[in-house]
């Protein structure tokens, strides 16, 4: 009995013998497999894009409150711990949440109203365009005789309370702040200039102005934020709502305009908060958890389904091409293997006399549209990186970093390989046991 291994070798013998027809195969299956996996990788490349880009966009992961409600800090701490969440902080009112900002060059001052933004450790949005997290600066950590010159100002009498300081004033209490783009063209200034923030009221009849020194951590681009917004400390924010309430914020310096009455023990209670979620899908998931709980949210949810549904429909189209395509690769590849099986028949019947068993005959067909499918998808692949170079570099204007509108991945390569693979066999299979089928005596007769 000859070994199986002798049978693969004549059918790769043959599969050389008969170049001509091995190579219109192996073109016919590059034929059929280089369109799918060209339009498989545009259709993944253009849904990668727009996912990457959503996802990567802190403002789309955004949930917020449509309309005021009432948070206590122990409710925003039930909500950090449901799945989903990847950061919130609470807001205060928005009317309170206002500073106006000075920047003093060269004797020559610039000025802005900006909204107040919270942040913290972890914020998304400062990450996403690497900004660094801001803070309260401690007394202790400020520049040298700034804690004794400020200590000297507590003893100053209140007519001096409305005398505007300088940015530089060492009795200033100090925050970093991170500026957004608009914001920061319209003061003229850059990462570790100092700005001079100033919030002022009417209570009780009077006018009064509360001061802190401000140091420019960062500046966001204008896709982050289109408003004037400075992301201060949730601490400078809280204090500026309480001031306004007419309430003292000892901890900003009552040197420094910070007076009023004293703060109640009750608990604070937060009209709205800032939410991220971790991720696109968790989004729906949280709008319709925070609607359970009575909390109605403005997100991006329609425009993530939008992708959704894009995705789905595209891949259906792809299905159906890919079905059809693979219909009519099994056929082809079926008829072939019959037809090579009848014109090599004598061959088959010899190899039986020689002492091929009829289990290692069906080996000599099915090794050629091995080979078939190996070498067609490598030329397919190679077809498709070729167009995808080309796709990727006629649309390099649109696309940022390293986002391609043709992109197939490792693994899609590998289920090319085994999807060819597998059709040919299968579609092999029926011929090749037919071939076994072929009686020696018939050989000898023709012979």
């Amino acid at each position: 009995m000859r070994s199986s291994l002798h049978i693969i070798l004549l059918a790769v013998a043959d599969f050389k013998h008969e170049r001509m027809l091995s190579i219109c195969s192996i073109f016919g299956l590059a034929a059929v497999l280089a369109p799918l996996l060209i339009l498989y990788g545009v259709k993944f490349g253009v849904v990668q894009t727009l996912t990457s880009r959503m996802a990567s966009d802190p403002n789309t992961l955004e949930i917020t409150p449509v309309a005021s409600g009432r948070f206590t800090d122990q409710h925003l701490a039930n909500m950090r711990t449901v799945q989903g969440v990847a950061f919130i902080l609470p807001r205060t009112r928005s009317i309170a949440a206002t500073m106006n900002l000075t920047a003093v060059h060269e004797g020559a001052s610039r000025q802005a109203t900006v909204s107040l933004e919270p942040t913290a450790t972890g914020d998304p949005l400062l990450g996403r365009y690497q900004a660094p997290t801001v803070t309260m600066v401690p007394w202790q950590e400020q520049k040298p005789d700034q804690a004794n010159q400020a200590g000297q100002a507590q003893g100053k009498s209140s007519s001096l309370l409305a005398r505007r300081p300088e940015a530089d004033d060492p009795g200033l209490r100090e925050a970093g702040v991170v500026l957004s783009d608009g914001a920061a063209r319209k003061l003229a200034v850059k990462k570790g200039d100092s700005l001079l923030g100033t919030v002022e009221r009417s209570y009780g009849g009077h006018i009064s102005r509360a001061y802190v020194r401000l140091r420019v951590h960062g500046v966001l681009p204008l896709a982050a934020q289109q408003k004037d917004t400075a992301y201060v400390p949730l601490e400078l924010v809280e204090g500026c709502e309480d001031f306004r309430d007419g309430r003292a914020v000892p901890e900003l310096g009552g040197e420094n305009g910070w007076t009023g009455e004293a703060r109640p023990e009750a608990a604070r209670i937060y009209p709205s908060f800032r939410l991220y979620a971790d991720n696109l899908q968790a989004v729906t998931t949280l709008r319709d958890y925070l609607a359970r709980n009575g909390v109605e949210t403005y997100t991006h949810a329609e425009e993530i389904e939008q992708i959704t549904t894009l995705e789905n429909g595209l891949n259906l189209i792809f299905s159906l091409i890919c079905l059809v395509a693979c219909i009519g690769f099994f056929s082809s590849t079926t008829s072939s293997v019959l037809a090579a099986i009848r014109r090599k028949q004598r061959t088959l019947g010899l190899l039986q006399l020689t002492g091929f068993g009829k289990g290692q005959l069906m080996l000599f067909p099915l090794t050629q549209v091995v080979l078939t499918a190996l070498l067609g998808t490598i030329l397919a692949i190679a077809t498709y990186v070729v167009t995808a170079l080309w796709l990727n570099t006629s649309f390099a204007g649109s696309l940022q970093g390293l986002e391609q509108v043709c992109l197939l991945l490792p693994v899609h390569y590998g289920m090319a390989f085994l999807l060819s693979i597998v059709i040919s066999l299968l579609a092999a299979l029926c011929p090749a046991w037919r071939s076994t089928k072929i009686e020696p005596s018939e050989v000898i007769r023709d012979v």
